[in-house]
């Protein structure tokens, strides 16, 4: 069979455009309607995407002035999403910096069982000192440090999902046994930042974990996708760049052990469509033509740590700007703004239209035929085993990418027509169900 691109939906309230909000479709209070997040699910379902994602950060982002700010709690609200739809898989943001092990394993694994496989965590260390206020921290952690809580976190939660064999429930009722004692394995875990003990009171999920995803592209970043990553949400602006990234990646998972196949890396695309390349052109300028520049400078100053008033809109960025190794948080979205801004010589107005979409990711306007070339080329030529659909306006850009590039996908050969006999996310992406560490004989299951 043809490799398959595998599509994930990443859902941001009325789409990914900073200004999306302001137009005249859009609806200002959609980022805390669950009506609209139901229905942008129904239509990725509709185009067979693998996957949604929901971003989320424990504090308030920013100015409440420049887009619609703050947003439902991802697993409650894929919790509710997972009874309107029936095969996409829903991935949500969670924290290991401001969560515990025991707390956020015992979610992920009752929204596994709810939806019946089809959970994934988008595993963040989160980074700024905003949030870390917000948890009685005066400052964030230092960029190793968050890494290395975050590789306990995930093997302190690898043990809870694994506490109770697949078989440890018994219901014999002729017997008066309900379960198996022998089959629990409480973790009795000590380390450097965490202690838990007893096993996880929820029994282990269809998929055994939930699907591990992971979006850092620094140094750290990228060690620890090698070493527990199923699916790497990145930010690339060029297809030469996007290969580098994942030829990398690929090498370090095997150097860890792992089958570079069961890593899927899915950079961001924004894309802008028109009938014509004219059009869709048109629909990039009339959403430049609402950013509210004052909110791009603070932000892109925020980004950059400069003081406030560095930045001049028509100048270029600052010839001197602190190196990358002091930034301790969003570092390699910091070193992908510096590199755009210095390779293509913007000025501050013209790269903060070039974010404002996507905030990074790449954004390509033109006609379902070029947007679906595109993702072709970036796909068969070592870039990307599939990506991260970006809409700037939603729910429209949604619907659009699905009615008009996903037919041409299609009539390619590189994308499914129909969702299929598989049902767990899992499945889905092409993975092996964990095998649990504590069974013996420990078999995983394809």
């Amino acid at each position: 069979m043809t490799r398959q691109l595998h599509l994930n939906a990443f859902l941001m309230t009325t789409g990914h455009h900073e200004a999306s909000w302001r137009l005249p479709e859009s609806d200002p209070y959609a980022h805390v309607d669950l009506a609209h997040y139901a229905g942008l699910a129904r239509t990725a379902e509709r185009g067979t995407f693998d996957s949604l994602f929901l971003a989320d950060g424990p504090h308030l982002w920013g100015s409440v002035a420049q887009r619609p700010a703050g947003a439902l709690e991802p697993l409650t609200l894929l919790t509710a999403l997972a009874t309107a739809t029936e095969h996409i898989g829903l991935i949500a943001t969670a924290s290991t910096s401001y969560n515990s092990p025991y707390n956020l394993a015992r979610r992920f694994a009752s929204l596994d069982i709810i939806s019946g496989g089809r959970a994934g965590w988008n595993i963040v260390t989160t980074a700024g000192a905003e949030a870390a206020r917000n948890f009685g921290v005066d400052e964030e952690p230092a960029h190793a440090e968050r890494y290395a809580r975050a590789a306990e976190f995930l093997d302190v939660a690898l043990k809870l999902w694994d506490s109770w064999e697949d078989d440890a429930i018994v219901a014999d009722k002729a017997a008066g046994v309900w379960g198996d004692d022998a089959k629990i394995h409480p973790p009795r875990h000590r380390g450097t930042y965490f202690g838990v003990e007893g096993a996880l009171n929820v029994p282990r999920s269809p998929q055994g974990y939930p699907l591990l995803v992971q979006a850092g592209s620094s140094e750290d970043g990228k060690a620890f996708a090698a070493r527990y990553a199923e699916a790497v949400f990145t930010a690339q602006q060029t297809v030469e760049e996007a290969r580098a990234f994942y030829a990398d990646l690929k090498a370090r998972t095997a150097a860890a052990g792992r089958d570079p196949d069961h890593v899927k890396v899915l950079p961001g695309i924004v894309p802008v469509i028109g009938s014509t390349e004219a059009e869709a052109r048109a629909h990039e300028q009339l959403l430049e033509d609402h950013i509210v520049h004052r909110h791009g400078v603070a932000n892109l100053e925020g980004l950059l740590r400069l003081p406030a008033g560095t930045l001049e809109l028509d100048a270029l960025l600052p010839a001197e700007l602190p190196p990358e190794d002091a930034i301790e948080g969003a570092r390699s979205r910091y070193t992908l703004v510096v590199g755009l801004a210095r390779r293509e010589r913007l000025t501050v107005r013209q790269l903060i239209g070039r974010l404002g979409g996507g905030r990074g990711h790449l954004t390509f306007a033109g006609t379902p035929e070029q947007v679906a070339d595109a993702i072709e080329t970036w796909f068969t030529q070592g870039a990307a085993d599939g990506f991260n659909i970006m809409p700037p306006v939603l729910p429209s850009g949604l619907e659009t990418f699905v009615d008009h590039v996903v037919p041409i996908l299609r009539a390619r050969g590189l994308l499914r027509t129909a969702y299929g006999p598989r049902r767990t996310l899992r499945e889905r992406y092409g993975l092996p169900r964990p095998a649990n560490q504590y069974a013996a004989p420990a078999l995983a299951t394809a």
